[in-house]
């Protein structure tokens, strides 16, 4: 199992529990803060990963930890299906989501839910897709979230998750040490009042099970034909396999 980190080290609760707090905490400053340290990467991320869908073009599609939305609303532009369903633990994140929604005349198509990604509240084989942007290093339990997707997931149905990886190649690999390590937690306390969140932003990241050894815990849990495709230097990573 991944090194369980944490976002508040003198906290006694739960990795979940905190998980939510936090996002509660920096949900109004979430957006903004993503595509400035980013310097918008995360667009184009995004993009590339929901073009992992373009053929299949699924009419269902489940998007877990969808906080405040940004994914599902560039697939909803891309795919045009015919609803998209996004589940998060934080009640912060999914109401700017849900003001977005009604900004865009969208809820028809976009709908939000407040759940647990590692206990989703559907049927089995629902969704023609499920996809997870920068969310499952968040798990309490990854193996056990990733087993749930996979049930709720239709026979055929594809998973794309998007998520942070490590560089290994020099010096992409030293230059984001720094940044992620040093530049992203200072910015993060001058625009977010929470301090701890982007602390854990790179611990997080660097607890996470990359590259190889998610498509091994992807395959354990039952998934087929699973591949990985490195983004920017291996600075993120598009996963996908099928039901």
């Amino acid at each position: 199992m991944p090194e369980q980190v944490t976002p508040y080290k003198d906290k006694n609760a739960t990795k979940k529990e905190q998980v939510a707090d936090m996002f509660n905490n920096i949900s109004q400053t979430y957006d903004f803060l993503n595509h400035f340290m980013s310097l918008g990467i995360d667009i184009l991320w995004r993009k590339k990963a929901i073009k992992e869908l373009e053929k299949s073009k699924p009419q269902l599609i489940l998007d877990v930890a969808t906080g405040t939305g940004d994914f599902a609303f560039e697939a909803l532009g891309m795919l045009k299906p015919e609803k998209i369903i996004g589940v998060d633990i934080s009640a912060g994140m999914l109401e700017v989501a849900e003001k977005k929604i009604q900004k865009r005349g969208l809820s028809s198509k976009f709908e939000v839910r407040l759940g647990d990604s590692e206990k989703l509240l559907f049927e089995d084989n629902t969704f023609d897709a499920v996809t997870v942007a920068f969310g499952v290093r968040n798990y309490e339990n990854l193996e056990k979230g990733l087993s749930d997707m996979l049930r709720v997931l239709k026979p055929g149905g594809k998973i794309v998750i998007l998520e942070f990886s490590k560089p290994q190649t020099f010096p992409i690999k030293q230059l984001y040490h720094f940044y992620f390590n040093s530049v992203t937690p200072a910015i993060g306390k001058i625009f977010s009042k929470d301090n701890s969140a982007y602390k854990y932003l790179p611990e997080s990241v660097a607890a996470f099970p990359d590259g190889k050894n998610f498509l091994q815990l992807l395959h354990k849990v039952g998934f087929k034909e699973t591949k990985y495709q490195p983004l920017t230097f291996g600075i993120s990573s598009i996963y996908t396999g099928v039901k």
